[in-house]
């Protein structure tokens, strides 16, 4: 794929671009995802007296949500190589509203249980926002359109736990009980995620260039070879700097989706709040992503721009380190105010980190960028997995939180771990100067056309 095709800046408020339009549909997608994914987490006290699960149920259903997303982040990179991220997208949102709806069907633990595990199939859709918008833009801004999508749409996080609460609210005033109220409250991320289904397969392309299946038809190859899927991933797992970025993103967005699982039962139980309370302070972490992701990546592409590729790993390592810091700090909270004000500061260098983390990722590996991004995405499932058998293990939440923040520390060595040689360095700052100087000829054409007219 040429690199002159890529958008070398971000036109925030058009739609009238290609990469525009991925760019915002491909966050919306991620948000009406993350959305339906965690949207049944506030309501779980009131289904935990529904169906009387023990702590060791809740565990089983906080590590189902979490747990088959690395299967499905593993493939759906291939996917997105082999038959582009539009259709792989469309696919995944209308299909997985079926298990959002579905669970509200549930009448015992087990049903509750499957449904749940099917759900954390949604949380792939990270890997194809990522993968869509490293295909649309230049290594100028790759960095900030890949930290500002995953963080909008990872702010859907925070809304389900502040808004799921009053949507239940809402349901129950029409005078139906709780067990039904929060059954009927679970088809409206499930509506959401069809309609932004029909949005993304009528208004985006696969590339710059086109859709896949129409430039491999022409005999045109992408950027990532002229198959994709089997192929790349193979390649992928086969750079060492995807498996360090596996384990750090671990650290990072899996405590993140650890956190958004059980944040509002941690302030219900250990402050006393009401539902509707604790889910305004639980959903504070995830509407940080608003903001603080796509703030890791633009730092990531200013430091690049003065500093070169390896600041970007630097970048990484001390945002970890405030990540964790800030966790042990959170763990040791002793009234409620100061538990929101370190959990707003370990999670700014939380959001951060991810943003940070997948402003690297396109420039593992070009030709296997699918891969790389499925087998790094996998790894914050995969931490969220880890923590909740760490949950169950120590059988404390406050516990758990500080032991995560010691990983956290002691993940951070695998940012550093990351570095790459002169060629790769040098092929790398040629495209970005490429798309810089692109860039300035496209302002100097429209500063003249515009003396011009």
């Amino acid at each position: 794929m040429a690199q002159a095709t890529k958008a070398n800046k971000i036109e925030l408020f058009s739609l009238s671009t290609p990469a525009m339009r991925a760019f915002h549909l491909s966050w919306l997608a991620f948000f009406a995802c993350f959305f339906a994914w965690f949207a049944v987490a506030p309501l779980m006290p009131v289904i935990k007296g529904e169906f009387g699960l023990t702590g060791a149920q809740i565990a089983n259903i906080n590590i189902a949500a979490v747990g088959i997303t690395v299967a499905g982040r593993l493939l759906v990179g291939p996917l997105c190589d082999k038959y582009g991220p539009r259709v792989t997208y469309t696919c995944l949102l209308a299909f997985g509203a079926i298990p959002v709806i579905g669970i509200s069907l549930a009448k015992s633990y087990e049903v509750f249980l499957f449904f749940r595990l099917l759900i954390g199939m949604i949380g792939s859709s990270f890997v194809i926002t990522q993968y869509h918008t490293s295909v649309m833009f230049a290594p100028n801004v790759v960095g900030t359109a890949n930290a500002a999508s995953a963080g909008w749409g990872n702010a859907g996080g925070g809304v389900t736990q502040s808004t799921m609460p009053w949507v239940l609210a809402a349901v129950l005033s029409l005078g139906v009980s709780s067990s039904v109220g929060w059954r009927l409250s679970m088809l409206v991320p499930g509506a959401f995620m069809l309609v932004v289904a029909a949005l993304y397969w009528k208004f985006t392309q696969d590339c710059p260039q086109g859709n896949y299946k129409d430039l491999r038809a022409a005999g045109i190859e992408i950027e990532s070879g002229k198959k994709g899927g089997w192929a790349v991933f193979k390649a992928a797992g086969r750079n060492y700097r995807a498996w360090m970025l596996f384990f750090t993103y671990g650290a990072c967005f899996g405590i993140e989706l650890f956190v958004h699982n059980v944040a509002a039962s941690y302030y219900v139980d250990r402050f006393n709040l009401d539902l509707q309370t604790a889910g305004l302070a639980a959903g504070s972490f995830g509407l940080l992503a608003l903001f603080a992701r796509a703030v890791g990546g633009m730092l990531s592409d200013r430091l690049a721009q003065r500093k070169g590729l390896d600041s970007r790993t630097t970048l990484l390592f001390v945002l970890m380190i405030g990540e964790g810091l800030g966790l042990l700090w959170f763990s040791q909270t002793k009234t409620v105010g100061m538990a929101v004000l370190a959990m707003i500061c370990f999670g700014l260098f939380t959001h951060m980190a991810c943003g940070a983390t997948y402003a690297l990722v396109p420039f593992v590996d070009r030709k296997a960028l699918g891969g790389v991004a499925g087998i790094v995405g996998a790894g914050g499932n995969v931490g969220a997995v880890a923590a909740g058998f760490l949950l169950k293990a120590v059988g404390d939440v406050q516990h758990c939180f500080a032991v995560l923040g010691l990983a956290a520390l002691a993940t951070s060595v695998c940012a550093i771990l990351v570095r790459f040689t002169a060629a790769h360095k040098a092929t790398e700052q040629a495209l970005y100067d490429q798309a810089l100087a692109e860039r300035l000829t496209q302002s100097s054409t429209a500063v003249s056309v515009a003396r011009a007219t």
